[in-house]
């Protein structure tokens, strides 16, 4: 396994050795961005360096006996684990590599290290660069983990980068992120570094292509002078442009940018007042902007998601400097709000909530927010997120869309409003406010929001919308906001146990062969044991191990995984399980352990499958551990597709698209392929037929019809096709459950009057 990874060699599967960040920065790289030279300092590395200096078990001893909600007792954990790392020894494989690395990044990979040094002598200086966290818990579909570990700038010469290194890794564990990851449920982390060149950013900012607080697709594009921490911290107030996606200013609202950061001679980053001329000036030409829209959007084309994209501008020249998808769904609810305007700023996470304020000047003030609050700040730090969950809404005086705050309160749900100004000064400890953070308006007292007569007349009831026909499902992974969620819908269409064994860390085959089982057992009904009760009797679809050979990797025991020439067509899913029954036997008996306890509303599916023989081996080994539950399969493949009467008469009660792979495999389309990627679509003809060929075999048989794959959370002309073709059941991401609850509601109630006026004609 590398110590070192060149960005030109990572793509976005490289996540267990490069983190999130990493992995996008090595695909942004390969379709052509202009992103700033750079490499991967690889999770392998982190991991000898832990091991050489047997810090493992004592980080995991530490952790394990922490209470997270205790401030004091979590600093001092933090501060003991990253005072071990930074006084450890880089192992000598580790340094030479890494060295070695960042000479070739100084000067050139042709030139040798002799000659290297002959450079530095004759007063070559080496590189300035930027070593940047990437965690393999970073950047993911549900969380950003916005701020959870360390940057180091302008980091120059050998001493200051291999300090650097230890630092950053060090940061993996700092307060913040302990408590971050157990919050999100995330076991074991593990962590990457970026080295990467420095860009002496004359301006420097964040773009959305889709506005995160109204769900438009336009682009947002957020930015200000001099370096971006300042943006990302919430410092500054920058500008916000809106752009259409035909390159068109929208809407521009010009910031009060009092402050920048810079290098200064001795390429220190420092804070400086901004001149008087800029502090009011529009940052971005129209040019600018322009360029900017076309590599947000091409950039959106080759994920296929919705993009949050991190730009920097030298000398006229535009670097991309990283690219996340959008990890939020922003709610489109209407509301009507009135009464006495205290103060506005800027919506940047949207809904409406009353409290009483609470003015934190200095993080000891954390301890009075108490929940049901109103966090009132000048802006937002990672240090706050424990009493940000407390509270019901957030106010700021500094800060725009991509600021801390925004980020975090759009994850958690809340209403934030940055960018007022002078919050802290003109509201007061105990003051009754209520926050729309649709319109960014601050009201005096607590006020009765008001919903339109039509939004009423559709108001939730046991979790799903009166009057739907369709049942409304969502994808979960972990218990986090079970409880909530299960109010809203209509069961879990897709319970992934994937991330629950790499919460755990040990492969699931290693466990199994050491003779651990009932190890995997434990977990696994740990994990779903919470997510079953909260759902019940609603039912929760568990689907078994989909693990490709590239993913369990960097889990422990995951060195004895098989390198295949494409995993994603290759031994997983139902297939891997037949092969190692051991693994299936442990899963389904987890299952139904849980049976026993009481939740009989979970039901299992088998993923990837092609063959009746194949659901049929599957079911004998439920029957071999006492399992009595019913069974549904994932409709993957065009097999599966043809053959779905088969599978009916065979007894599932359920079949669910994964429209991902079936797009891919019925048009023969590599989802990671650039040149084609245009051609991937899951409302192609093909597609579509497949669709109705399934649903209505599902009907025909008494079957239930569904889908869990992206597509309906993203897309909702499909989900108008899907309802119209007499889907049963829609499971979409937990962010997208409104948008996509109101298409079905829309969606039905005009089958319903063209039914009507079918009838009257």
């Amino acid at each position: 396994m590398p110590y070192i990874l060149w960005f030109d060699k990572i793509g976005k599967d490289s996540i267990l050795l490069a983190g999130g960040k990493g992995a996008n920065l090595g695909e942004l790289t390969k379709i052509k961005m202009p992103v700033p030279p750079g490499f991967m300092i690889t999770t392998e590395a982190f991991n000898k360096f832990l091991e050489a200096n047997h810090l493992d078990e004592k980080i995991d001893v530490i952790i394990a006996n922490v209470d997270v909600q205790n401030t004091n007792a979590l600093s001092e954990a933090a501060n003991q684990i990253q005072s071990m790392i930074v006084r450890s020894e880089i192992p000598i494989p580790i340094r030479n590599e890494i060295v070695e690395a960042y000479r070739d990044l100084s000067f050139s990979s042709e030139v040798s290290s002799y000659e290297a040094m002959q450079l530095i002598a004759s007063g070559r200086d080496y590189a300035l660069v930027a070593v940047r966290s990437s965690a393999t818990a970073e950047d993911l579909p549900t969380a950003s983990f916005a701020g959870q570990q360390k940057s180091f700038l302008n980091v120059k010469g050998i001493s200051m980068y291999l300090d650097s290194v230890r630092k950053a890794w060090a940061s993996l564990f700092e307060q913040r992120a302990i408590y971050y990851r157990h919050e999100h449920q995330v076991g074991k982390a593990n962590i990457a570094l970026v080295v990467q060149k420095m860009v002496n950013s004359e301006k420097s900012g964040v773009m959305f292509t889709v506005n995160p607080t109204t769900n438009e697709e336009n682009v947002v594009i957020e930015a200000t002078w001099g370096l971006g921490e300042n943006l990302v911290s919430g410092e500054v107030e920058p500008d916000t442009y809106i752009m259409s996606r035909d390159r068109k200013l929208i809407e521009k609202r010009i910031g009060r940018k009092d402050k920048m950061r810079i290098r200064d001679y001795s390429d220190r980053t420092v804070n400086v007042a901004v001149p008087k001329d800029k502090m009011n000036a529009q940052v971005l030409t129209e040019d600018e902007l322009s360029q900017l829209v076309n590599y947000g959007l091409a950039i959106e084309q080759h994920y296929g998601k919705h993009q949050d994209i991190e730009f920097a501008i030298e000398k006229g020249k535009i670097y991309i400097v990283q690219a996340r998808a959008v990890t939020t769904q922003a709610k489109t609810e209407q509301v009507s709000v009135s009464g006495n305007v205290l103060l506005s700023g800027l919506g940047s996470s949207p809904g409406v909530a009353s409290g009483s304020v609470k003015i934190v000047r200095n993080l000891p003030d954390l301890a009075k927010i108490e929940k049901g609050d109103v966090l009132v700040t000048k802006m937002t730090s990672p240090d706050m997120v424990v009493a940000m969950g407390r509270s019901v809404a957030i106010v700021t005086d500094e800060g725009g869309m991509t600021a801390h705050a925004s980020i975090v309160g759009r994850e958690m749900g809340l209403p934030v409003i940055v960018g007022t100004r002078n919050a802290t000064q003109q509201l007061k400890d105990g003051q009754k406010i209520t926050i729309d953070a649709y319109s960014g308006k601050v009201y005096e007292g607590e006020i009765n929001v008001q919903k339109p007569v039509e939004q009423q007349a559709f108001a939730e009831t046991n979790g799903a919308a009166e009057f739907m026909v369709t049942s409304l499902k969502v994808n979960m992974v972990f218990a986090e906001h079970a409880e909530e969620i299960a109010k809203r819908v209509d069961g879990v269409g897709l319970l992934r146990i994937e991330h629950m064994v790499a919460k755990n860390g040990i492969h699931p085959a290693k466990l199994i062969r050491e003779g651990r089982s009932e190890e995997y057992i434990k977990v696994l009904m740990e994990g779903i044991r919470p997510i079953a009760q909260a759902f019940n009797p609603k039912p929760v679809w568990v689907r078994t191990l989909d693990a490709r050979s590239d993913e369990f990797r960097n889990l422990e025991g995951g060195d004895q995984e098989e390198t295949e020439a494409n995993p994603m067509l290759g031994w997983h899913g139902i297939r891997r399980s037949l092969d190692e029954p051991e693994i299936l036997k442990a899963e389904l008996t987890a299952l139904k352990r849980l049976h026993e306890e009481g939740f009989t509303n979970i039901l299992v599916m088998f993923p990837f499958i092609i063959s009746v023989d194949e659901f049929k081996k599957a079911k004998n080994i439920g029957d071999e551990v006492g399992f009595t539950g019913k069974y549904g399969i994932m409709v993957e493949t065009p097999a599966a597709a043809l053959t779905i009467e088969d599978f009916c008469k065979e007894g599932i009660v359920f079949a669910s698209f994964g429209s991902n792979d079936m797009t891919q495999l019925t048009l023969g389309i590599d989802r990671g392929n650039t040149k084609i990627q245009k051609l991937y679509s899951e409302k192609h003809p093909g597609m579509k037929y497949i669709f109705k060929h399934v649903i209505d075999a599902c009907n025909q048989y008494n079957v239930e019809s569904s889908i869990c794959g992206e597509g309906p959370s993203n897309d909702q002309e499909l989900v108008e096709f899907l309802v119209e073709t007499g889907i049963e059941s829609i499971s979409v991401n937990m962010d997208a459950i409104d948008k996509v609850r109101s298409t079905i509601v829309k969606t039905e109630r005009k089958m319903l009057f063209d039914a009507l006026r079918k009838r009257k004609s």
